[in-house]
């Protein structure tokens, strides 16, 4: 439905459980069918995703924009909101109309995944249940102020989502967790996700981050995954230029709007 929004997204999100992912989850529905999904991955930000061809459709666009435009509409609170719709989507045109601006550039990052991709150089390891602290202390270790426990991993692995994903851990030569990531398959043929990647803080820029996208790729294509991406600030050149090294290709930016209050 879109780069906005992967099931990789909610099954990251699932790491809070399952009542706090339907909670934060919203659809729209038309004659019974799901049309659009959005998740509020705070409760000021909506990642949507709309039906391809749908986006420009002028009853569910204004739909959408009325329900995001009101606290009423049961979607987002007052005050600063941010809503991230497919480029090019109706409902972007309606924002914009109404006073919303745009926020700034995100950066999809692509490789397609017929060709056999290279090996990472590296081990990596798939990780289960009893190596999970592993996975989550490189990701406490990568991002600063993540709360990514123990407790969190099995939440998210016993999400639905997480049949077709996947824990990574990448290793230095001492056998160290040095880079970690968790990947996600949305089945046979369709883009795959990674989402998220980090490398450890004391053991960055010694190309871990590369080898470590390498391996989510090979493990995505193993999986039937077609491509696969992610998203990054287009202020972030660092991770921009990891994941070049990887074959990954930047897209056009993408933005998020907001409305101020």
């Amino acid at each position: 439905m879109g780069l906005q929004l992967h099931p990789g997204d909610l099954g990251w999100f699932w790491r809070f459980g399952e009542e706090r992912t339907a909670a934060a989850t919203r659809v729209w529905r038309r004659g019974g069918e799901i049309v659009a999904v959005g998740l509020l991955d705070e409760p000021d930000w909506l990642r949507l995703a709309i039906a391809p061809e749908l986006q420009r459709d002028e009853e569910l666009a204004q739909r959408i924009a009325d329900d995001v435009a009101t606290p009423a509409g049961g979607v987002l609170i007052e005050g600063k909101v941010y809503v991230d719709a497919p480029m090019g989507a109706l409902v972007q045109d309606l924002l914009f109309k109404e006073g919303w601006n745009a926020d700034v550039p995100w950066v999809p990052i692509r490789r397609d995944l017929a060709d056999p991709v290279p090996d990472p150089g590296a081990r990596v390891d798939v990780i289960g249940a009893e190596e999970a602290h592993e996975r989550t202390s490189v990701q406490r270790a990568s991002f600063d102020g993540s709360t990514f426990t123990n407790e969190r991993w099995f939440a998210m692995s016993d999400g639905p989502a997480y049949a077709d994903a996947r824990c990574l851990v990448l290793r230095n030569q001492l056998g160290e967790s040095v880079a970690a990531a968790t990947v996600w398959s949305a089945g046979e043929g369709r883009p795959g996700y990674i989402e998220p990647m980090g490398v450890h803080r004391l053991h960055r820029g010694r190309g871990y981050g590369t080898a470590m996208v390498l391996a989510c790729a090979r493990t995505l294509r193993e999986l039937g995954s077609s491509s696969v991406y992610t998203v990054t600030p287009g202020t972030n050149v660092g991770a921009i230029a990891t994941y070049q090294a990887a074959g990954l290709t930047p897209l056009d930016e993408i933005r998020a709007q907001y409305r101020t209050a």
